[in-house]
């Protein structure tokens, strides 16, 4: 290796590049977890009945708690060997890739069986993938940034029309 070129830095997964503070982080895996228990009860409620669809949503509902449980707390399934694996692929995952799961888990039982067991049992599974999504966003702007980008925006709007503010047309 010569001296110009620089050792690669080591390929850890850091989950404080996404922008997301320590308490926001905290409300979604704390979502993620009501989340869960919400869809764990209402999929066993929901697989009481005769109705193979409603069966089929209510099995949905608990792999989906499942699948929440491995991704949020994995400390919770400690009988399984590859909760951490899961858990930790999950952290690598960006906040839209989680909303977007998590979204998308939280409606397919809904569209397989419309009841309000499976509205309500999975609402908070997808409040969890929307506030994921919401993080994806990023931070607000302050409002210093905001008046400068507002003031350039219109100072190139009159280098365009050619006119400024005092002259008149």
């Amino acid at each position: 290796m010569s001296a110009t070129e620089q050792p690669a830095p080591a390929n850890k997964a850091n989950t404080d590049d996404d922008g997301m503070s320590w308490w926001y982080r905290w409300i979604c895996k704390i979502g993620g977890v009501i989340g869960g228990i919400s869809c764990a009860v209402a999929g066993v409620w929901n697989c009481v009945t005769v109705n193979p669809l409603n069966i089929a949503a209510g099995v949905w509902m608990v792999l989906n708690a499942c699948v929440l449980f491995l991704c949020e707390v994995p400390f919770c399934c400690q009988f399984i060997d590859f909760a951490n694996a899961v858990a930790a692929r999950a952290d690598r995952l960006k906040p839209w890739q989680k909303a977007i799961f998590y979204c998308g888990m939280a409606l397919f039982p809904v569209f397989l069986s419309f009841s309000i067991t499976t509205l309500f049992g999975n609402a908070i599974a997808f409040a969890t993938g929307v506030l994921y999504g919401l993080a994806s966003l990023g931070k607000k702007g302050d409002a210093v940034s905001y008046a400068r980008l507002q003031h350039e925006k219109q100072a190139d709007e009159e280098k365009l029309t050619g006119t400024t503010e005092g002259e008149p047309q």
